[in-house]
């Protein structure tokens, strides 16, 4: 099985701007965004059919379950998809060389999939496609806050703010000022997901995790019992022992004298290096 490279720092573009090198699966979604985006120009009714319709999407339940996931591929112009994937870019790559392409792509899409799932319950009646990236791309700016706090963004190439401040505030801004067809809860819904994922611990949802529990709850009472076993196989041959002082070893019963032969074969056994 193939491995990605990981990196503290992703390797250096050839130009110094931005974050580096473009990562494995950042390269990926950019080049699946761009072509789709293109289908859409030459095939409009593919917005309909792959956008996110809260409305249809219960009307037709469970026809149109792959819509949670398409919707982050589509995009409704050239400055959505632009900005979409200059912050996927920007902000997703060093994080990606971090984790290693496929936690990052796990987390990449459970944010757009959180996105939708605001969407589906907080605009349930919507009879227009939701479309875009912007879910993902949220929960990264929140991961990208909460990893990379006191790096600093320059607005505009010109003026240095403190990540901590500087993406809570494109946040804002993009709420307040924002046009009427803005997915907020996508955008809420990917950002509580990164906040979540970062945040809490899960790995008590995972079954490797209670596996492993039960497997070192095992382990431990084996040791217990041979433990408890090796103490009462010890109390008896020293009762046998002060009995041998007492009365000597011809005198004792032959029980003993087999019970003295099990334990001396099975600790001469132990001592023995293909048990060490």
């Amino acid at each position: 099985m193939r491995h990605h490279r990981y990196f503290d720092r992703p390797p250096t573009s050839a130009t110094g701007f931005g974050p580096g090198a473009m990562s494995r699966f950042i390269l990926v979604m950019i080049v699946a965004n761009v072509c789709i985006f293109v289908i859409q120009r030459l095939y409009p009714p593919l917005t309909s059919l792959l956008g996110l319709t809260p409305s249809r999407f219960f009307a037709e339940f469970p026809n149109l379950l792959f819509q949670p996931l398409t919707y982050m591929f589509l995009h409704g112009s050239l400055g959505h998809i632009f900005f979409n994937l200059f912050a996927l870019w920007m902000f997703g790559t060093e994080i990606e060389y971090r984790w290693g392409s496929r936690p990052f792509a796990r987390f990449y899409f459970l944010s757009g999939l959180t996105g939708a799932l605001f969407c589906l319950i907080g605009n349930a009646s919507q009879i227009h496609p939701i479309i875009g990236a912007s879910a993902a791309i949220y929960g990264l700016l929140v991961a990208y806050w909460i990893m990379f706090p006191d790096r600093y963004l320059y607005i505009y190439f010109l003026f240095p703010i403190k990540v901590k401040w500087a993406i809570p505030g494109m946040m804002l801004l993009g709420f307040l000022f924002s046009a009427g067809n803005i997915a907020h809860m996508a955008h809420l819904g990917g950002a509580l997901f990164g906040l979540a994922w970062l945040k809490l611990e899960w790995h008590w949802l995972s079954p490797w995790y209670w596996l492993a529990g039960w497997r070192r709850q095992r382990r431990q009472a084996k040791l217990d019992r041979n433990r408890q076993q090796a103490e009462d196989v010890m109390a008896r041959v020293d009762a046998i022992l002060d009995k041998i002082n007492e009365v000597g070893i011809e005198n004792i019963s032959r029980e003993d004298r087999r019970f003295l032969e099990q334990a001396s074969t099975r600790l001469s056994r132990k001592d023995s290096p293909e048990h060490r």
